[in-house]
């Protein structure tokens, strides 16, 4: 097989879903489809099963699709050490990074540290904080910038703490917001399990949601516009200061809280591009950019 078909393979075997894989391998579906076929004749045997959502993989396929995975570790493994006999920072870093540090804090690290290093290159994936959680785990990246706290026992290094709170167009009392149009929006399971936890300890009543959407990004403009609150991050609506916000209060008077952490294999620390960038990050105010 060639590298592409491994990254095809490992992509599939990922999302089990055509559509999906062939939009993260930029390419068009028909061509993901021709290349798996020829794939299916070349070993002579069927490799995954069409299901009504998506595909899963016949045993053939999965001892192809996980020998894929193998294969494209060990290629990026020899690529590594041997930008990293140079003895220079250079190279491809590949990183994993939640939605909204992606959005409101990458953009500007990857300038910054280009400006010190610019023969490196970056990939970067991002999603859900349990997705980056899951390809660290997998060293598929070797860097991840996580919303939250993840069972992890290697090393992570604090980025900043926020607080979680309500985010308001108008000024309200504790005990109207049940009656209050909310804005809910689509995050990852931690958040939405500390949100739920806060409102039923204080609350016999659901939420008043009158408006949902998929990004924290939009619920925020919902709220700028004076259709609803929201529970969010407090960076998200920070800059907003016609906002009433309100950290959300726990019985011991303190608020809660939720930290973003630099998640990091301790090993890829040898390699001199992985080194520069932990440095990089670590002595740098990331709240504050």
């Amino acid at each position: 097989m060639r590298t592409e078909d491994w990254e095809m393979l490992a992509e599939l075997y990922r999302t089990e879903n055509i559509t999906q894989a062939a939009q993260r391998l930029f390419l068009s579906q028909p061509t993901l489809t021709s290349r798996l076929k020829k794939l299916e004749s070349y070993y002579g045997v069927q490799l995954i099963i069409r299901k009504q959502r998506g595909i899963t993989f016949t045993p053939e396929g999965e001892q192809l699709a996980l020998h894929a995975q193998k294969m494209l570790y060990e290629q990026r493994k020899i690529e590594e050490q041997l930008h990293n006999m140079k003895d220079q920072v250079s190279g491809t870093i590949r990183v994993g990074v939640s939605n909204f540090f992606a959005l409101n804090k990458m953009p500007k690290l990857l300038r910054l540290f280009k400006q010190s290093y610019p023969d490196v290159e970056f990939q970067v994936v991002t999603g859900w904080s349990s997705e980056m959680h899951r390809l660290i785990l997998n060293h598929d990246v070797h860097i991840a910038f996580i919303k939250g706290d993840y069972i992890w026992n290697e090393t992570k290094h604090l980025l900043y703490e926020e607080e979680i709170c309500v985010a308001s167009p108008w000024d309200f009392t504790w005990e109207e917001l049940p009656h209050l149009p909310r804005i809910d929006y689509h995050t990852d399971e931690k958040m939405r399990s500390i949100v739920d936890h806060w409102w039923y300890s204080n609350y016999k009543q659901n939420p008043n949601i009158n408006i949902q959407v998929n990004q924290v990004e939009t619920c925020k403009e919902m709220i700028i516009n004076g259709l609803g609150y929201a529970i969010i991050a407090n960076l998200v609506v920070r800059p907003y200061t016609d906002l009433i916000i309100k950290p959300l209060p726990l019985p011991s008077g303190r608020f809660i809280t939720r930290k973003t952490w630099m998640y990091y294999h301790e090993d890829t620390l040898q390699l001199n591009i992985v080194k520069a960038f932990v440095q990089f990050i670590e002595t740098l105010d990331v709240k504050a950019l």
